[in-house]
């Protein structure tokens, strides 16, 4: 039975409706993220969850019980906000140990908890710290330990690591995921960076203007992209998305993709679905992300289909680990990923290879996918 549960769910202000038949749930020890551009009511849904917003119709139900119109307290929750929240005048220990002292937790039995989170969040050394002396990551755990010593059933964590630089951010990526692991807490944590979305969760919601667009493991959200919206927001280069053609060639379908000043590439598709084929002859958008576009002595062995093209490369941008590669296609920009030792030039005209066992195509109208 599912853990966390949202059903039908419906938020209006006023004539706006800003969450629009929201359906998700998750198993205990779950980590579901959710993840949009600002704006799309991700944090509004976090706080329906938390009880800081009411609902104006639908279910949300932990552990079997509905809490819908339950008040924040009742609700065995604890909330991680981006901003820290911190007590300025108290220490860590008196900041972590609030809640428990205003639930009237005895002395012995708050000092116990304190010494276990701060153990597992490595912050026992900064106990006797105001939070003016503190780092943000410092600051970031002090306020995880805050939710911590709760031990609710879900914790819910609003945008956490937005505040703190680049490395920091990872490093602390890294320690909320340790924790979850260790821990097997059920997390609900809200973020606009897809790269977080996919490094921490078990399952992504992904929202667009209060909306779900697609639900799903982060391998499924990743190579199953539901719509355009969910291919271009999810990946870091975006997944190429070009418009293209669907010819019947003589062994089957091709893609054909206009190039600058020569005639079309045509890469053939094996073994192609009825659905596929039903667009015969017409527009569709051809999906396919930069690490499906190759130099063909990097193309993925195990690949069933692999077809490559003459491509004149315009941008070459070095990228340590990798080499990334800018051309020409179907009227747009490519990103091709190569290896980092890939022999290769601006302004020279090089075969890349196209894995289409990757490929993913959409309707141009709706923009909802078809293979």
């Amino acid at each position: 039975m599912s853990f966390l549960k949202i059903s039908n769910l419906y938020k209006n202000y006023g004539q706006v409706e800003i969450l629009k038949d929201i359906n998700i749930e998750i198993d205990k020890g779950g980590f579901l993220v959710l993840v949009g551009p600002s704006g799309c009511g991700k944090s509004t849904l976090l706080n329906t969850i938390a009880g800081l917003e009411p609902i104006t119709s639908g279910e949300i139900s932990i552990n079997g019980n509905s809490v819908a119109g339950l008040h924040p307290s009742k609700r065995d929750i604890a909330m991680v906000f981006q901003s820290y929240a911190l007590y300025p005048n108290m220490t860590v220990a008196g900041n972590i140990a609030f809640g428990m002292e205003i639930r009237g937790v005895p002395k012995d039995e708050r000092d116990k908890a304190i010494k276990q989170v701060s153990d597992i969040l490595q912050i026992g050394h900064l106990l006797d710290r105001k939070p003016s002396q503190l780092s943000g990551g410092q600051r970031q755990r002090v306020a995880m330990g805050r939710a911590l010593v709760r031990n609710p059933q879900v914790f819910l964590f609003d945008e956490p690591l937005s505040n703190l630089d680049a490395k920091l951010r990872v490093d602390m990526r890294t320690e909320i995921k340790r924790l979850h692991q260790r821990m097997k807490t059920t997390i609900v944590y809200v973020t606009h960076d897809q790269i977080e979305a996919m490094t921490l969760a078990s399952k992504i919601a992904v929202l667009k203007d209060g909306t779900l667009q697609q639900f799903g493991t982060p391998a499924e959200i990743y190579n199953s992209p539901a719509n355009m919206f969910v291919a271009d927001f999810m990946g870091s280069p975006a997944m190429n998305l070009l418009t293209a053609r669907l010819e019947n060639g003589e062994g089957g379908l091709n893609v054909m993709l206009e190039r600058p000043g020569e005639k079309p590439l045509a890469l053939p598709i094996k073994n192609a679905n009825g659905v596929l084929g039903g667009y015969s002859g017409k527009e569709i958008i051809f999906g396919v992300r930069p690490e499906a576009l190759t130099d063909p002595d990097g193309a993925d062995r195990n690949a069933r289909s692999i077809a490559e093209g003459e491509c004149l490369i315009e941008v070459v941008e070095p990228a340590g680990s990798d080499t990334f590669a800018v051309t020409k296609l179907g009227g747009k920009e490519v990103v091709a990923r190569l290896r980092a030792d890939a022999a290769i030039h601006a302004g020279q005209k090089t075969k890349l290879a196209f894995n289409l066992d990757k490929a993913v195509f959409f309707d141009p109208k709706s923009q909802l996918r078809i293979a």
